[in-house]
C-alpha cells in the first residue's frame, strides 16, 4: 500500500512540475505601452488583389492611400539585399524555380510579379513609399531562423523610418534578437496551428503552436492565425494568464474582422481578391468600404 501511495505522490509531483513549467515557457514579456499599435487595422502584404500582386508597390500605395497600415515580408538576396517578399521561393509569385536567397538582387528585377509590371522591390523604397505608414515588419527565417544578420540590417533601414512600427517573426530566435539588441523595439511571435508546416518536425510544430519559445524571446506581442485560436489551447493559456497584446492574421471581409476583433486587440486583416472587370482603385474602395 505504501508502495502505491510513493508511486501516486510521484507521479502527481511530475504533474505539478509539467503544469509549473508549461506556465514558464508560454510567459511572454511584461505588458509595454503599445498605444500606437492599439485598435489598427493593417492591410496584409499590402492591398492586393487579381490585377495587384501582394507586396507589390502598389499595393503598398493603395494601403497609405486608404488610410490603413501595412504588414510586410522581409528577407535578403544572395548578395545581401533587402528585399520585400513572403516566399521562400519564386514560384507562385514569379513562375521561376528556386529559391529567393539564392539570387541577386539584378537576377530578381528580370522578374515580374504575377506577371505585372510590378517587380520585388527593395524594402529600403518601400519605406520610403510609405512615408509615415504604420507598419508591421515580418523578419522571414528563409535566410535562417538564426540569421541575425538580416535583423541588424533590417533595424539599420528602419532608423530612416517616419512611421510608427513594429517586428515579428516566427522564429523565436530572431525575435529575442531584438530584445537583447534593440529592447526599445516592440516585438512580436508570429504562430498558428503548425500541425501540417512541412520541413519541420513535429515536436517543432508542437513547440512553436503552443506558443512555448515565449520564455525565450519575450516578445511584447502575439500574433496569432485568428481561424486557429480554438484549439490553440497554449494561446488560450497564455492570454488568460498573461494578458498579452494580440493581434489576428488574417481575417477576410467584415463579419470575418468582427468575429477576431472578440479575441484580438488589433487586426492585419487580408483583402478578398479584386474583381478582374473593375477599375483597380474603384474595386478596392468598394471592397474596403465593408471594414
Amino acid at each position: 500500500m505504501n508502495g502505491m501511495f510513493t508511486v501516486i505522490a510521484i507521479l502527481a509531483g511530475v504533474v505539478i512540475l509539467l503544469l509549473l513549467l508549461n506556465l514558464v515557457m508560454i510567459k511572454p514579456n511584461k505588458r509595454r505601452d503599445v498605444s500606437k499599435f492599439f485598435g489598427k487595422r493593417y492591410a496584409h502584404r499590402g492591398l492586393h488583389g487579381s490585377k495587384v500582386p501582394e507586396n507589390s508597390k502598389q499595393a503598398f500605395a493603395l494601403a497609405r492611400e486608404q488610410g490603413y497600415g501595412v504588414e510586410l515580408d522581409v528577407q535578403m538576396t544572395k548578395d545581401g539585399k533587402l528585399v520585400v517578399f513572403h516566399d521562400g521561393t519564386l514560384k507562385r509569385m514569379c513562375g521561376v524555380d528556386g529559391k529567393l536567397r539564392d539570387f541577386d538582387y539584378a537576377e530578381l528585377q528580370k522578374l515580374s510579379l504575377k506577371g505585372t509590371e510590378e517587380k520585388i522591390p527593395l524594402f529600403e523604397e518601400v519605406l520610403e513609399l510609405l512615408g509615415e505608414t504604420d507598419l508591421v515588419c515580418e523578419i522571414k527565417s528563409d535566410n535562417g531562423i538564426r540569421n541575425y544578420g538580416l535583423c541588424r540590417r533590417v533595424y539599420e533601414a528602419l532608423q530612416k523610418y517616419q512611421g510608427n512600427y513594429c517586428i515579428e517573426s516566427f522564429s523565436p530566435f530572431l525575435v529575442r534578437w531584438w530584445k537583447l539588441n534593440h529592447p526599445e523595439v516592440i516585438r512580436g511571435q508570429l504562430s498558428c496551428n503548425m500541425k501540417y508546416e512541412p520541413g519541420q518536425s513535429a515536436l517543432v510544430n508542437f513547440l512553436l503552436t503552443n506558443l512555448y519559445g515565449n520564455f525565450y524571446a519575450k516578445p511584447d506581442f502575439i500574433a496569432y492565425n485568428f481561424k486557429d485560436t480554438k484549439k490553440a489551447w497554449g494561446y488560450r493559456l497564455c492570454k488568460k494568464l498573461y494578458h498579452p497584446f494580440c493581434i489576428a492574421w488574417t481575417p477576410r471581409g467584415k463579419d470575418e474582422i468582427e468575429l477576431a476583433k472578440k479575441d484580438f486587440e488589433t487586426i492585419i486583416f487580408e483583402k478578398e481578391p479584386l474583381s478582374t472587370h473593375h477599375d483597380t482603385n474603384c474595386s478596392v474602395a468598394l471592397q474596403l468600404s465593408q471594414f
